[in-house]
């Protein structure tokens, strides 16, 4: 039973975290005060009483991982960390929103200590929550051993309405379920409120059932209920079979004498005169900003020294862990390093033409199983369509809850969950995740691929039946302008393999690309493997492009493709040089590869005075200009595909060896 002085400053320290969530907004001008306000008493307990974490040591391995699913309500985590002992100063606090501030709108990955992952659009941290248990469960069942709990840790998060409404959330939802992540507590900050009005315009469904359907564990409860919270919140940890979800019916913009429950709250400040009064209503001194009692700051931060003590205890275990088993701590001290095993590119296989034909996709299955075992933490899968994205990793059991240590995801016909959970996963660390599916359907995937790309995780996407030549499946499964849109993406590499040689080549770049996610784009059909393929991985796709095929002095014409093109510009060139042209052939797998590459390598392969160009990819043109110049021509697909075998595709749609002739004969004035 708490004293009637601990229950004051109980609400000394929830009205801190909400009177700076109102200052900061105001002082923006700009931002999302009513989740703040609304939140801090689940935060605050959560926070103080239950979250293991070391604010000196943010990267701490075994630290309970928390996510604000909704970003939108930043400030409360950007005050949860100053006032816990974070590296975040005040100031930066009252620089809320501003150029070059450490507490930006939303939170973002790496931009201040303890932010775990980069949120805003919603639904998006919920799935990475998942992600998150996942590893620790993966890495638990791998690499504890009896009386040595390496990975013992909760993950939590606090979502929102709107994070419930989204899609990826009802995808992540019933695979967490599915696999039992006892060790997942989400708290839902159920206001009622969205930016539009009340929830009951579009949100009526019974939440609490439908988590159940889940194999959720669900509890309601009053969220200013601060030992009710503490109570569920202990008996969500304690039920180790089930993800729970704590439903905490609370206030928007608590406190506010004229726009709490109001959606007005919700996006905007409260206003100068607002501000003051709820600061009345508070017991706040109304003309104080950015304020923090001593009395309030000295217990947040106990987590300094609380947390200092937990992870000592999980050193000293660790050390004698170190003794017991010194190569699975040498591995994952190497793995939290960011580094790989020793050696493990000796794994990767090489192909001979006499291999081939190989669709590329199979080519990736075979260097996936290759390295797995030089690997140990390389875990993936597909969204349902392993048999086809060759993803499945041989001899490995399935992660289902009854085998945690399994390495092959079955992620479901759930793409954008996948790519949402394989985030979690990668900022969790310790593991290399990869996920796969046909490219077309990366568009249901994009915005996670945008937030690893925005966040620099070394993610793999394994995106097979690559262009239209998929053939009879159709249109609807053919992609035309996903390698386009996908190029878009800042800090995403696109590679498409032309041969088996390349695809190992391109996994080697995926896995040793520690900077941002890759996307390996693999082709349906079998291709011939190239003895020109066979060279230092180094020196074809890891420099995004280089000369396959050339002539003796200047060529009068460059031939650039990727993929399963360059088998076309390959016979072409045979054709060209019976009629006195001599044409070079470049094998261009990646285009953000090649642009990082020194100015003088890419003159060397794509000499300047050589304007007679031409690109060869099927798929929509665009951006191929700034490779073949005003002079240049593209060979693309301004059309979505057909359905019918796919030399028949090739034909029709003009992908032909003499077609591509021809092309060439106007570009040197042949016609």
């Amino acid at each position: 039973m708490r004293t009637e002085m601990s229950t004051q400053l109980d609400q000394l320290c929830i009205n801190t975290l909400r009177t700076l969530a109102m200052d900061g907004v105001q002082k923006a001008k700009s931002g999302h005060p009513g989740m703040p306000m609304g939140a801090a008493d689940m935060a605050y307990v959560l926070w103080t009483r239950c979250l293991k974490h070391n604010p000196t040591n943010p990267a701490w391995p075994n630290r309970d991982r928390f996510v604000l699913s909704a970003g939108h309500g930043s400030m409360l985590l950007y005050g949860l960390l100053h006032l816990t002992g974070y590296d975040l100063p005040l100031e930066e606090l009252k620089n809320f929103r501003q150029w070059g501030s450490r507490t930006p709108g939303h939170p973002e990955y790496g931009c201040a200590p303890g932010v775990e992952t980069t949120t805003g659009p919603l639904g998006q941290g919920f799935a990475n929550g998942v992600g998150m248990a996942i590893a620790e469960r993966f890495l638990a069942a791998t690499f504890n051993r009896p009386g040595f709990p390496i990975f013992d840790h909760f993950t939590y998060a606090i979502v929102s309405d709107g994070d419930l409404m989204e899609g990826v959330s009802h995808e992540a939802a019933s695979l967490a379920g599915h696999l039992g992540l006892g060790k997942l507590i989400y708290l839902y900050d159920d206001n009622g409120i969205s930016i539009e009005g009340s929830t009951d315009i579009t949100f009526t469904e019974d939440v609490p059932a439908r988590f159940r359907a889940y194999g959720w564990h669900v509890q309601e409860i009053d969220g200013y209920d601060l030992d009710g919270i503490e109570a569920a919140i202990r008996a969500a940890q304690a039920e180790t079979e089930h993800p729970s979800l704590i439903v905490c019916h609370t206030h928007i913009a608590y406190g506010s004498p004229h726009l709490q429950d109001d959606a007005k709250s919700h996006g905007a400040p409260l206003g100068e005169e607002e501000v003051r009064l709820t600061k009345e209503a508070l017991g706040w001194p109304p003309d104080a900003h950015f304020f923090i009692p001593e009395e309030a700051l000295a217990v947040f931060r106990r987590a300094v020294e609380q947390g200092q003590r937990a992870e000592a205890r999980w050193r000293e275990t660790f050390e004698r862990y170190r003794a017991a088993y010194p190569e699975e701590a040498t591995l994952l001290e190497t793995l939290w390093a960011g580094e790989l095993p020793e050696g493990w590119m000796n794994a990767l296989p090489t192909f001979a033409p006499a291999d081939g034909p190989l669709a590329t996709r199979k080519a990736s299955g075979v260097v996936l199983n290759a390295i797995a075992p030089a690997l140990p933490t390389l875990i993936g899968g597909s969204a349902d369509l392993g048999p086809s994205n060759k993803t499945l990793l041989e001899g490995f059991a399935d992660f289902q809850r009854e085998t945690p240590a399994g390495r092959n995801l079955r992620f479901g016909v759930r793409e954008h969950a996948m790519g949402a959970i394989l985030n979690g996963m990668a900022l969790h660390g310790g593991v290399l995740p990869y996920g796969g599916t046909f490219l077309v359907f990366s568009d249901y995937m994009r915005p996670p691929v945008r937030l690893a790309a925005m966040m620099h995780l070394p993610v793999v996407y394994v995106w097979t039946h690559d262009s239209v030549w998929i053939g009879e499946d159709g249109p609807t499964h053919q992609p035309v302008e996903q390698l386009a849109a996908l190029r878009a993406i800042p800090n995403l590499v696109v590679i498409r393999p032309a041969d088996a040689n390349e695809t190992a080549a391109a996994w080697r770049v995926a896995l040793e690309r520690r900077a941002g996610p890759t996307a390996l784009a693999l082709t349906r059909q079998k291709l011939p493997v190239l003895a020109e393929t066979a060279r230092d991985p180094a020196e074809t796709v890891a420099r995004g492009a280089y000369v396959l095929a050339d002539t003796p002095g200047t060529p009068d014409v460059l031939l650039i493709a990727s993929g399963s093109e360059v088998h076309l510009a390959l016979a072409a060139r045979e054709l060209l040089t019976e009629k006195g042209i001599a044409a070079r052939v470049v094998s261009m797998p990646s285009w953000e590869l090649f642009d990082v590459q020194p100015a003088a390598y890419r003159e060397a392969v794509l000499p300047p005075q050589v304007t007679a160009r031409l690109a060869i990819e099927a798929g929509v043109t665009q951006g191929w200009t700034k490779y073949v110049g005003p002079a240049g021509d593209v060979m693309g697909l301004e059309r979505f595909g057909a359905s019918a075998p796919y030399r028949v595709l090739m034909e029709k749609f003009g992908f032909t060896a003499e077609a591509v002739v021809e092309r060439v004969l106007k570009l040197v004035g042949r016609t």
